[in-house]
């Protein structure tokens, strides 16, 4: 027993120094420390003979330091002791490359290639030293041949990475369909992958290069996974139509119901391609069967006929709900109903009246807290603050760590800074600075420093009071009166620090009328006050959009995105300014 446990011991000891060697030797590896590497390595080579990463570790340190004879002659031993292992031809053959002897080392390449046709087995292996050492045509030659001569050997990952590194962009992205041809589990990856490739330009290089590949399959081989891929590409370059298209077939072909579908909606609609958003919900009810999938898709019309200002909203919410019923299924249509009343046609007494209905439904307490939010939205239209403030308070206390527990404390600092509480307003915006919520949090911070920047000092007026009442305004849908008090700041306290807050409400209230011009020039004076000034690049990035979105001055947007690259290095909009600059230019994200 006792000689088992020193056995043991002394096996575990040599196992600990052979692993403290090798860590030492990797670490002089890459300080480029190759002669005190060489010493351990030879160590480990002889006591792990059969470790090829060991070897080609030392190889590389005897080149590295034009030791050739020592590599070539620790090649030629290896080459010696296993005639199978003819991976080594590689290494010899680039031995004598790094010494310029191409011809020799061509031949020596050959030999490895040649070596597979007897031994497939031992191509990957050879394919891989090929690619180590950037000699890609070779290790393409070597995973295509593995390939023809065993049918189970997959090396077309491998070569789809190849292909990329030598800019094959066609051939890269046959290589990784071919891949997920053998096994459809390979689709997240590798859209993962062509997602560094592709872009929103729906003419980059990439994008027409996968779209073809995957054309090219759908017609050798109709197969729904390629209607998904196409259907994923088309939706990163905003063609909504065109994945509508894709969807609809593998809908057809599959009987996985209107999921995909009801995403594509959703994400069509975000964006606000409202024309396409309404064909795939109208689809989605026509071809579903589920209450649940009805609903949303009822739901997601309905908004988009109030974006669309449609004159017969208001009937359709009536018929919809007529339909359906005020039930704990239709909670969501209600609530959007009552912001429909309240903020679109100016009724808020009904729209009470509806919310207050469904609070007596058997509800979670998730959905009574939404219901409650969006009552106390409607009290606040209405001026009614303490009311507003009572139910934005219950939510709080009861879903303390929640979002929509965040939500609500968010909703009381915003009532309390339009009634003018403004210390009462910080308490709960400083602890929503640190929320988990990135959007909240940044509102929270937004508010903090307006009132924080413009709080009376010395009984002197800061303007704060008129902002509030100017927010209220905008909050009511009153945008004629806001933009009225906005002015009224402006000559009352020109100079102060309250002014480029207006400026950029104002701006964005131009903007929502769709006044852009108006926008624009009061953006300018903005950025005229103070080119330092913190909110220079909320001017700069709300210029760049007016100009790429609504008045499709491409030159201009440029200019201003450039802007915010140049000299706004630490602005939030950084990142994304830079990728729509990018795409703006027309250069590839990837590269």
């Amino acid at each position: 027993m006792k000689n088992l446990l020193l056995y043991i011991f002394l096996l575990i000891s040599v196992l600990s120094f052979s692993q403290n060697e090798s860590s030492l030797a990797e670490s002089y590896y890459k300080e480029a420390a190759y002669e005190k590497a060489i010493p351990l390595y030879q160590k480990l080579v002889k006591s792990n003979s059969f470790n090829t990463f060991y070897s080609k570790r030392l190889i590389t340190c005897y080149q590295e330091i034009s030791l050739f004879d020592k590599s070539h002659e620790h090649i030629t031993n290896l080459i010696q002791q296993n005639s199978y292992q003819t991976f080594w031809y590689v290494e010899l053959g680039f031995n004598y490359q790094k010494q310029q002897k191409d011809s020799l080392a061509a031949i020596q390449y050959q030999k490895a290639i040649d070596a597979i046709k007897s031994n497939p087995n031992i191509g990957g292996i050879t394919g891989r030293f090929f690619k180590e050492n950037s000699l890609l045509d070779y290790a393409v030659k070597a995973y295509e041949l593995t390939m023809e001569l065993n049918q189970y050997a997959n090396y077309e990952f491998q070569l789809a990475i190849i292909y990329g590194e030598q800019g094959e962009v066609d051939k890269m992205f046959n290589s990784y369909l071919n891949l997920i041809e053998t096994n459809a589990d390979h689709v997240g990856a590798v859209q993962r992958i062509a997602s560094n490739y592709i872009t929103e330009n729906p003419n980059n290089t990439y994008n027409i290069a996968l779209r073809k590949a995957l054309i090219k399959k759908l017609v050798q081989n109709p197969n729904t996974t390629w209607n998904k891929i196409l259907s994923w590409l088309y939706t990163n370059q905003e063609e909504y139509q065109k994945a509508f298209i894709q969807e609809q077939a593998i809908f057809k072909r599959e009987s996985e119901g209107v999921s995909r579908l009801v995403t594509l909606g959703k994400v069509a609609y975000s964006n606000q391609v409202f024309d396409v958003s309404k064909d795939v919900f109208h689809f989605v009810l026509n071809n579903s069967v589920s209450t649940d999938n009805k609903l949303e898709a009822e739901l997601f019309l309905l908004k988009i006929a109030r974006e669309n200002k449609s004159e017969n909203t208001i009937d359709l919410f009536k018929n919809t709900l007529n339909t359906y019923g005020y039930t704990v299924n239709t909670v969501l249509i209600q609530k959007e109903y009552a912001d429909f009343l309240t903020f679109t046609l100016n009724q808020p007494d009904k729209a009470k009246a509806i919310l207050e209905n469904a609070l007596k439904l058997n509800l979670s307490k998730f959905e009574k807290a939404r219901i409650k939010l969006k009552l106390g939205d409607i009290f606040v239209f209405i001026n009614q603050f303490n009311s507003a403030l009572v139910l934005f308070s219950q939510v709080q206390s009861q879903l303390k760590n929640h979002p929509l527990g965040q939500q609500a404390r968010f909703k009381v600092a915003e009532a309390s800074f339009f009634k003018n509480d403004f210390k009462w307003a910080k308490t709960q915006l400083k602890v929503l600075k640190g929320s988990t919520s990135q959007l909240i949090a940044n509102d929270a911070a937004d508010l903090f420093l307006i009132i924080s920047d413009n709080e009376p000092r010395d009984s002197l007026p800061t303007g704060l009071p008129d902002f509030a009442k100017a927010k209220l305004l905008s909050y009511q849908n009153k945008n004629k009166e806001a933009i009225s008090v906005y002015n009224i700041i402006l000559n009352r306290f020109k100079g102060q620090n309250i002014e480029d807050e207006a400026l950029l409400e104002l701006a964005k209230l131009y903007k929502k009328k769709t006044l852009f011009n108006d926008a624009l020039n009061t953006l300018q004076k903005l950025i005229n006050i103070d080119k330092n000034g913190i909110f220079v690049d909320d001017a700069y990035y709300m210029a760049a959009e007016i100009y790429k979105n609504n008045i499709k001055d491409r030159e201009k947007a440029l200019e201003y995105y450039q802007k915010i690259i140049f000299e706004q290095a630490s602005s939030i909009y950084l990142v994304e300014a830079r990728k729509k600059f990018r795409l703006l230019r027309g250069d590839n994200i990837n590269q």
